[in-house]
């Protein structure tokens, strides 16, 4: 490690220093860096948070106003041109270098300034965004891929023939979206557990170093998938954008020059049979040779001795800017911002329009709900008097059943009585003829004659 002779005090801007993501991290481990090496970083966002505590835990100044600053700075070190180009308004004879670290976002624009020296890629990408869109002299520009902090980042033990274990690891990644595709080749693969880690899946990693080495195989991009290797796992770069694929030796040196970012997971979306594809490609040798080489080739430490020989080279090449030139810069770098900001603006008056359509559709969702609820208030009472109609019914049709029955006892009992009818009228006509006959006469007269007698 090299001690700087004169301790340089370097301005480090950015556009937050909130959250443990991407360059909110680099700018922390690189004032680490810098503070191992004799530098005095301060750093500069009007975004701060959980990161700026940690910076200031390390002893690192971080301000969200420039005026509080009691010193000039000897070298500015621009992340995210807002911040940047304060910093360099703010102290127009400081020179400055700019740090590209992605190829989409706005905040990560290049500003065209004659304080800027020297330009910075963190990959072959954000270099073609450098000297394709912005303009920028190609003898400024030079390209300093991302490493990670050894130290941290141990070695895994070997991995097993088989992956056991996977982790999607990634701020972007929920238990939905494309997870579900990994979740579902991964459980096809015969891979035991899935996990996810990252801000948008509510399981924040803030111990990357100790949670990687769980996991036999991840998924993730930049700076994550960096780590992962580092580390000993086994890594397919995949996220939100696509999928790349398993980092091999035959890929590690374009994927690596890529930052095992965008570009590369250009190559075909994630879905389950692609990353199906890319499970059986596992290779537990292989990986370990890719490890290795990260290792022996992407150190952090390395990346902030090809920093600070950076600072050392803007400070070489001359003094201040005259303030015509350096104004008419500034001028032209806001020029810039206006298209921007004017559609902001209309941006801001859609958005209050889609408020005020968002409030009325509300409300008729609310008037929705209420009459919603009157109909099924309405419904439950028609349900009550289906299911006593229904008991009606019921009752009705055992009373039925009830009255043929006794209609039918009531037929017997009537054909019963024909009979009894009829057997009472031959019974009489019998009696009739009886007491008509001769026998009942002599009968009768001897029954009067006895009584007498007696």
């Amino acid at each position: 490690m090299i001690q700087t002779q004169t301790p340089l005090r370097v301005l480090i801007t950015n556009n937050a220093a909130a959250d443990r993501s991407g360059s909110d991290l680099f700018v922390r481990d690189l004032a680490i860096g810098l503070l191992a090496r004799g530098y005095r970083p301060v750093v500069y966002s009007t975004k701060l948070g959980e990161v700026a505590e940690l910076l200031r835990r390390i002893t690192v100044p971080v301000v969200d106003d420039l005026e509080a600053l009691g010193f000039i700075p000897d070298v500015i070190h621009g992340q995210h041109h807002l911040e940047a180009m304060t910093a360099i308004s703010r102290f127009p004879d400081v020179p400055a270098i700019y740090f590209c670290h992605g190829w989409l976002p706005w905040q990560e624009l290049p500003p065209v300034h004659p304080a800027i020296r020297r330009y910075v890629a963190v990959d072959d990408l954000c270099a073609e965004r450098l000297l394709t869109t912005a303009g920028v002299d190609p003898s400024s520009v030079e390209t300093i891929y991302n490493g990670v902090d050894m130290d941290r980042f141990a070695t895994r033990p070997p991995l097993p023939e088989k992956p056991r274990t996977a982790l999607i690891f990634s701020n972007y990644a929920t238990a939905g979206g494309y997870s579900e595709a990994i979740r579902a080749a991964c459980q096809r693969f015969g891979i035991e557990r899935v996990d996810v880690a990252g801000a948008w899946s509510g399981q924040l990693a803030r111990e990357p170093e100790t949670l990687l080495p769980k996991y036999d195989l991840v998924f993730g991009k930049g700076r994550c998938a960096l780590e992962a290797m580092a580390v000993g796992c086994a890594t397919i770069v995949a996220d939100f954008p696509g999928l790349a694929g398993l980092v091999c030796m035959d890929n590690l040196q374009r994927f690596r020059h890529l930052n095992f970012g965008i570009r590369t997971m250009q190559a075909g979306p994630i879905n389950e049979d692609a990353v199906f594809e890319q499970l059986c490609r596992y290779d537990p040798a292989d990986a370990a040779k890719v490890s290795a080489w990260i290792r022996a080739n992407a150190s952090f430490a390395s990346v902030v001795d090809s920093i600070t020989g950076t600072y050392r080279r803007a400070l070489d090449q001359g003094g201040a800017v005259p303030r015509e030139t350096a104004a008419r810069a500034t001028a032209s770098y806001l020029k810039s911002l206006a298209a921007r900001l004017k559609t902001l603006d209309a941006a801001e008056l859609q958005a209050a329009a889609a408020k005020n359509e968002i409030a009325t559709l509300r409300s008729q969702l609310k008037a929705s709900h209420a009459r919603i609820a009157g109909l099924e208030s309405t419904t439950q009472e028609l349900d009550a008097l289906a299911d006593k109609h229904k008991a009606l019914e019921q009752a009705y049709s055992e009373l039925e059943n009830e009255h043929e029955i006794l209609a039918k006892q009531h037929e017997q009992v009537a054909r019963d009585h024909d009979k009894v009818v009829l057997n009472r009228d031959e019974h009489e006509s019998e009696l009739a003829a009886i007491h008509a006959s001769r026998s009942w006469r002599a009968l009768s007269f001897y029954r009067r004659l006895r009584t007498r007698l007696t």
